[in-house]
């Protein structure tokens, strides 16, 4: 049996989006602060275990995945408070993981597909997060589009009854995507970890509580952290470097500090990710550059992931891409039409955003073990990645779920 005959990757793993998987972790904080979920709540997470807490605290871990951190550390701090494992999106990456976090929709509803989507309505592929073109460019505002109007996407905190705060760091906190999607919330900048802590600890520390007469400056919030340094290091140096290892233990360090600061606050404090990683290697790379014959089938230049690529195929060139893929990249790819990921419940279930059939493009290239479809534009130079994401592997799919409470 050939890998294009063997099982696909479709049906070994896929997202959970029933009951198990970060779009019902964050059902189950709208629940608890208020608001009207429309997804289920996490099965291992029901809204009344945390309804009643002042301080509800969620810090994403950018590139955290759950094997990952049980292999690395078995006994540290979020291992020993670690209460599930969960899925995360598709495309397992942050454009659409974090979107999901910003929101509370799957992909399927918000339509934010990968680091580069392609918007027919622009003309063009854009990197959604910094709302910049691919080729180069001013991003949303200073093009003169509303991210809002234009991404069509409803922020979690307009979706909530509570007072809500988004710590993220200064070079983004206030940038077209994190305004748009934060707009009701507060919005603090921070350099460092300690500082991202700080904080944090000012915000839920800002007035005492008093639980015997409750002031309105006593009333429940939630506080959104994002942390994306382990991502950045998995990228350049490899998930499994020595270098991610002990930015972990610093993390869980800071974390351990924040505990303390904290203590007495009526808080509970979750920990999860957007994805996990898996690191590639040059054997395992395809570069369109060294297979013209397939460049030449599309019509724009690659899309989503390179774990997860989305092609858009010229009029006329299915067969001649079909034929190639098998013939050339069986062993290092699986090629799915995006309709059948669309039909397999891929992006989540519910009500579907109006332009997610164009941001998905013809086919998927879906990397099979760790390897990796890229291509360069002409003002784009080769920095390959180690660490990568946005595939069907466990190890990018899946991320841990901790809960820890200070007191």
């Amino acid at each position: 049996m050939t890998r294009s005959e063997s099982q696909s990757l479709l049906e070994q793993y896929r997202p959970d989006y029933s009951g198990g998987g970060i779009v019902n972790l964050m059902s189950t904080l709208i629940s608890a602060r208020g608001g009207q979920a429309e997804a289920a709540p996490l099965t291992a997470l029901p809204p009344t275990r945390l309804a009643d807490t002042r301080n509800l605290l969620l810090l994403v871990i950018d590139g955290l995945g759950a094997d990952w951190l049980q292999r690395h550390a078995p006994d540290g701090l979020l291992a020993r408070h670690r209460i599930a494992t969960l899925s995360t999106v598709f495309p397992s990456t942050t454009t659409a993981a974090i979107t999901t976090y910003l929101t509370g929709d799957a992909p399927l509803r918000h339509g934010l597909t990968g680091w580069y989507t392609y918007l027919r309505e622009l003309g063009c592929v854009i990197a959604p997060l910094p709302g910049t073109p691919r080729y180069g460019g001013v991003p949303y505002g200073r093009a003169g589009l509303d991210p809002v109007e234009l991404l069509g996407t409803r922020p979690l905190f307009d979706r909530i009854a509570t007072r809500a705060s988004v710590i993220a760091p200064q070079f983004i906190v206030e940038s077209d995507f994190n305004r748009a999607h934060s707009d009701s919330a507060e919005r603090l900048g921070f350099e460092g970890l300690d500082d991202m802590f700080g904080q944090a600890a000012r915000v839920i520390r800002g007035t005492p509580w008093r639980p015997s007469r409750r002031r309105q400056d006593d009333a429940p919030r939630y506080l959104y952290l994002y942390w994306p340094r382990l991502d950045t290091i998995g990228h350049q140096q490899g998930i499994e470097s020595a270098a991610a290892v002990a930015h972990l233990q610093r993390i869980e360090a800071a974390l351990e500090r924040f505990l303390e600061l904290i203590k007495g606050t009526d808080t509970q404090v979750l920990v999860c990710a957007d994805h996990g990683q898996v690191d590639s290697s040059a054997t395992t790379r395809v570069d369109l550059d060294d297979h013209p014959e397939l460049a030449e089938c599309l019509t724009l230049p690659l899309c989503g992931e390179p774990r997860a690529a989305f092609c858009y195929l010229r009029a006329g060139y299915e067969t001649q891409f079909l034929r190639y893929c098998e013939t050339h990249l069986a062993e290092r790819v699986e090629v799915v039409p995006s309709e059948r990921l669309l039909e397999a419940g891929m992006f989540g279930t519910g009500q579907m955003h109006p332009r997610l059939p164009e941001r998905i493009g013809d086919y998927c290239l879906l990397g099979r073990d760790n390897a990796v479809v890229v291509d360069h534009l002409p003002n784009e130079r080769g920095h390959p990645m180690i660490g990568v994401h946005g595939g069907l592997s466990r190890a990018e799919l899946e991320v841990p779920l901790a809960l820890l409470r200070p007191d």
